[in-house]
């Protein structure tokens, strides 16, 4: 027996490209959310899960996320969460040149949001290892830089965690014109939520 399906692919919010699929059929209607962040509101607006003037029937919702846990359950939204890193960053960077931030990203992809809002909020370009991984998202390039003379750093290494310890960026840079770099470092991550009870 035969039914023929209408897959429809909605935004997640998550990284880039990343997807929800609706799946609509004679037997109901179905949504496989996989990671997702979406921000209060945004669900509204999405009109391919809306029918008129309601928001479709959906039988089944698979939630197949990281952060289906009790213990997340508060996680602040991405306004919040960078709200408090432009503070630190601009507070630290404009000490001097030399206070530089090191985003300890483990991801490749996922902090283009904060990468722009950073570049745009303090006029800094962020340091990444190589270009060409964001050949297809042009909006953040003329964010980002490999230059290594910069004071936002989301370079990676294999030993990150080795190379900062020892007050170097993961790129090798300790110093500039022979004055030493003064470096914090913000692990923007979700998980930290979760490791603590309130």
């Amino acid at each position: 027996q035969k039914e023929d399906i209408e897959v429809t692919l909605l935004p997640a919010g998550h990284c880039p490209g990343s997807v929800m699929f609706l799946f609509e059929g004679e037997n109901g209607t179905v949504l496989y959310t996989g990671d997702f962040r979406l921000a209060k509101g945004e669900a509204a607006r999405m009109e391919l899960l809306h029918s008129g003037t309601r928001v479709k029937d959906i039988q089944s919702v698979y939630l197949d996320t990281t952060f289906c846990d009790p213990k997340f359950y508060h996680i602040p939204s991405r306004e919040e969460c960078l709200n408090g890193i432009l503070e630190l960053v601009r507070s630290w960077t404009s000490l001097t040149r030399y206070h530089v931030v090191w985003l300890n990203c483990k991801a490749a992809y996922g902090y283009e949001y904060l990468f722009i809002n950073l570049s745009e909020e303090l006029g800094i370009k962020v340091h990444v290892n190589r270009l060409d991984m964001f050949r297809n998202m042009p909006e953040i390039l003329s964010h980002v830089t490999t230059d290594r003379h910069t004071q936002i750093h989301a370079c990676r290494h294999p030993r990150d965690d080795d190379y900062f310890r020892g007050n170097r960026l993961p790129c090798g840079m300790t110093c500039q014109n022979g004055s030493p770099l003064h470096i914090i470092s913000i692990k923007p991550s979700t998980m930290w939520f979760g490791e603590r009870i309130k």
